[in-house]
């Protein structure tokens, strides 16, 4: 190994990965948070609280229909110039989005305007995001030894349990020690303004990082793709094709054991917020159990035959749905959503191994971000308003909702070839 191609510290590498994941879910989720809780009536004033609900869940989607326009900005650039220069601009447009959103006014102040800005700030957001996690799984498994690409490839998985912990917990103290008037009045603005913190930290880390093994050996060997889009389509769309589908399961269960969960409970089932948001927290613990435990399985096999096993077990956990979420049994809700959150480890924990190793290192980034980002717009980006207008009509159509996504996922993992990470 030369000198140009030394690999980084090995925990400076793995916390920068996780720390830019674990702002991504972070701010994804403070946003799906107070979709749910408040901003209908904030910014989508009307006389149904469904109407209000439903108008909050479309901002929701913006994000997800801007992240391929910046998987695409960010993969062209991640291709061409590196992966270090290309995650330290992603995090900051990303977390400089999020923080506007703490001082907009509502509509009762500028009318109009305000639910347009948070469409803005949302779209922002999500261009932030389509090249925040291809850039840190790329930074993970092309820092990686041998045999420990899907270990590696986990740790920015993990950012998912890790920003949601931070976003579920701090909305619960909020919950906790304000009035529901106070956090309506300006407590939901305080998680956003909080990112900020986390921004800072994830640039100090990433300041610090040096360009991956796989990119410098790219820079020795021959010049980077001019469009890195243009070839991916042309030599590698099968792969394309079959990544984006493989990770449509993924999505679309963490949505409905989340978002949707949270505002079908408190409000159809009428839990109260902080109790609501307490199992939750307990229930992602076993999503990260689930990633850690589908790192190790996935080293010790292969990620596209963890990835498989989750979506198969995915499609039964859909028929549970009703009888358990409609059972309106607080213990038997908790149970399904530890249960459906311990699958998600499966079919997103080995994704950080399984979707780089789809193409070559020229055009990884771009490849990776578009597979990802796609994905998530099929599987994630409609899935709070699809399963909150599906839930009216009765809840086991959410299920079968379920099951459809995960069965989708599991025909793309096996029709696609085994792919190998060079």
């Amino acid at each position: 190994m030369t000198a140009t191609t030394q690999r980084a510290p090995a925990a400076r590498v793995l916390m920068a990965s996780l720390v830019g994941t674990a702002i991504e879910f972070y701010d994804f989720y403070i946003y799906a948070t107070a979709a749910a809780l408040v901003f209908g009536p904030l910014f989508f004033p009307s006389d149904s609280p469904t109407a209000q609900l439903l108008s909050s869940y479309a901002t929701f989607a913006i994000a997800f229909i801007a992240r391929p326009v910046g998987a695409v900005a960010f993969g062209h650039f991640g291709d061409r110039i590196g992966r270090k220069s290309t995650l330290v601009w992603s995090l900051m447009l990303m977390g400089g989005s999020t923080l506007a959103i703490a001082f907009l006014p509502t509509y009762a102040q500028a009318g109009w305007i305000a639910p347009l800005l948070l469409c803005v700030l949302r779209f922002g957001q999500g261009l932030g995001l389509g090249g925040e996690w291809g850039g840190a799984a790329l930074l993970a498994v092309e820092n990686a030894p041998p045999g420990w690409k899907a270990r590696f490839g986990m740790f920015p998985q993990l950012g998912a349990p890790v920003g949601f912990i931070l976003a579920n917990g701090l909305f619960l103290l909020l919950g906790l020690f304000l009035s529901r008037e106070d956090f309506i009045a300006w407590g939901w603005r305080i998680p956003f303004l909080a990112s900020a913190l986390l921004v800072v930290v994830g640039l100090w880390i990433r300041l610090k990082l040096t360009e991956t093994p796989a990119f410098q050996a790219v820079l020795e060997k021959e010049r980077p793709p001019s469009v890195p889009l243009g070839e991916l389509f042309r030599n590698h769309w099968r792969e394309t094709l079959g990544g984006t589908f493989g990770v449509v399961a993924c999505f679309c269960i963490y949505y409905i054991a989340t978002a949707f969960a949270l505002g079908y409970g408190t409000t159809t089932l009428g839990f109260p917020r902080e109790t609501f948001l307490q199992v939750q927290l307990v229930a992602i613990l076993f999503m990260a159990g689930g990633i850690v435990w589908a790192g190790y399985w996935a080293d010790a096999a292969t990620p596209r035959i963890v990835l498989a096993a989750g979506c198969a077990l995915s499609v039964g956990a859909g028929f549970l749905l009703a009888p358990m979420i409609g059972s309106g049994d607080l213990l038997l809700v908790g149970v399904f959503l530890s249960l459906l959150l311990l699958l998600m480890g499966f079919v997103y924990g080995p994704l950080g191994a399984w979707l780089p190793g789809l193409f070559p290192a020229r055009v990884r980034y771009t490849g990776a971000s578009v597979a990802f980002n796609v994905g998530g717009v099929i599987g994630g980006g409609f899935t709070p308003i699809a399963a909150q207008m599906l839930s009216v009509q009765g809840l086991d159509l959410v299920g079968y909702y379920l099951s459809a996504a995960a069965a989708l996922s599991l025909a793309a993992l096996l029709l696609l070839r085994k792919p190998t990470l060079d």
